[in-house]
């Protein structure tokens, strides 16, 4: 990794204090990271704020040029980028190589959007007040965002949060996740690189919860972009009012399977969709609902075909499943298998340890009420259950308190259409996992799952607000 020492604020970098970055495989240290204080979230936005007029006024050209730059490099160093993913985030390498991949995607779309960003004129003269007016508005930079990054795909959300700032013509103050550090520290380098006229365009802090709360809180933002825990989204909407927030927060993704769906083709999309990144990705397949006159079936041939999802080392390109983020992680997915099973689930399949990792689980029978059905379980586990009609199964993917992605498998048109209606998501895949995501589609959720979109034009779109100009030609 070819950057300085110490933390990329304002023209400079700056000596801080120092934490290690483990390896959650084995728990070895791959590398130290520094560390921001309160006061240099501080400096930080002090610095993003003294530029943004200077980030606004870069021509469009030169916003695309960056974003173009970053891309290219990032491309030439992508099997570095790679191997240091899977060294800090404990993730499959096949899952690492998705990442980059569509980091780049997300970094081309974002310099595409810059030529796309326009207004309209507006009939002023609906009214006979507008007689003789000229109408039209822009869209102008929101000002200075702040975008605070999970640990699963650190790489990639980063991108999703710079990207589309700097092509807005905002600072962005990026802020990692405390675990996952490195790549993304890496990445706001190629950035200050690109825009070496004004590198505290894009500026990085890391730290704890106190560090996050100073940049969120800060009255001279113009947005808050975060993806994270629920629970930690919500606090930062309160903290952050007025100021905008765009949430990309958890879930518990359902996969329907109704009773003309190709088995097969479902049961292989939960191999698939379940289990990658570990289970540690928002839109994971966790609830499966099988119709009644298919349900025994599904199981057994999920069951049968476990043995595809091979657990073990990061770095073995074999590899689906290895350690969560960290042991504290591990534990609380067990125990929620745990009450699970105590409340009546069957464990058809794993729930125990292989090494720091867990098997991957399958429960049949979860109960409401019960954590592994209610929650983000993040973790390598999906619950199945039965229905005996469709409208209880959009019923009961309803019930629950998120909404960010279902699926539906079905060979009726009639079906897919009736789930797009009627499923409360901000996604609905049909004959797919939910967790298919192109990184050019607006992506979020409803209810507890957040607010706003991804996507690099529909968060260029939330990152900038509209500004109406009326002329009275002299």
């Amino acid at each position: 990794m070819s950057f300085p020492s110490g933390l990329p604020i304002g023209a400079g970098w700056v000596e801080t204090d120092s934490a290690s970055v483990r390896f959650p495989y084995d728990g070895s240290e791959i590398g130290t990271a520094p560390v921001a204080t309160v006061e240099l979230a501080h400096a930080a936005i002090d610095a993003a704020v003294a530029v943004r007029p200077e980030v606004a006024a870069l021509p469009s050209r030169v916003r695309r040029q960056a974003l173009l730059a970053v891309r290219d490099e990032l491309a030439a160093r992508r099997g570095d980028f790679e191997s240091l993913l899977v060294l800090e985030t404990g993730k499959p390498l096949v899952d690492c190589r998705v990442e980059v991949a569509r980091t780049l995607v997300t970094l081309e779309a974002a310099a595409e959007e810059v030529a796309r960003l326009h207004g309209e004129t507006v009939p002023l003269d609906l009214l006979p007040s507008g007689d003789g007016l000229i109408g039209f508005w822009t869209r102008r930079p929101i000002g200075v965002v702040v975008g605070i990054a999970g640990f699963n795909y650190p790489l990639l959300l980063a991108a999703h949060k710079i990207a589309p700032a700097l092509a807005a013509g905002c600072p962005i103050v990026v802020k990692p996740a405390p675990q996952t550090p490195l790549a993304t520290l890496w990445l706001v380098q190629l950035f200050r690189q690109a825009l070496e006229s004004v590198p505290a365009a894009v500026q990085l802090v890391t730290g704890d919860a106190a560090v996050g709360s100073a940049l969120v809180t800060d009255p001279r933002i113009g947005a808050v972009s975060f993806t994270g825990s629920a629970a930690v989204g919500h606090r930062i909407a309160k903290d952050a009012a007025p100021r905008k927030v765009l949430l990309e927060l958890g879930s518990n993704a359902a996969l329907v399977v109704a009773a003309d769906a190709d088995l097969d083709a479902a049961v292989d999309a939960v191999l698939r969709g379940g289990y990658y990144a570990s289970g540690q990705a928002c839109i994971s397949v966790q609830r499966i609902l099988a119709d009644e006159s298919i349900v025994d079936r599904f199981v057994e041939l999920l069951a049968a075909r476990l043995t595809e999802v091979v657990v073990g080392d990061p770095r073995d390109e074999r590899t689906r499943v290895s350690a969560l983020i960290d042991p504290a992680s591990t534990d609380r997915v067990l125990s929620w298998i745990g009450e699970a099973s105590a409340a009546g689930a069957q464990v058809v399949a794993g729930g125990g340890r292989a090494g720091r990792s867990i098997e991957p689980t399958v429960l049949v029978g979860t109960a409401d009420g019960v954590a592994a059905w209610d929650e983000e379980i993040f973790g390598p586990v999906v619950s199945v259950r039965r229905f005996s009609s469709l409208a209880e199964a959009w019923k009961t993917v309803n019930a629950s308190r998120y909404g960010l992605h279902a699926s539906v498998f079905t060979r009726s048109l009639a079906t897919a259409f009736e789930a797009i209606e009627t499923l409360e998501v901000g996604g609905v895949i049909v004959n797919e996992v939910p967790g298919f995501r192109s990184d050019t589609m607006p992506y979020g959720g409803v209810k507890d799952s957040g607010v706003g979109r991804e996507g690099p034009r529909f968060a260029i779109e939330e990152l900038t607000v509209t500004r109406m100009a009326v002329i009275r030609p002299s």
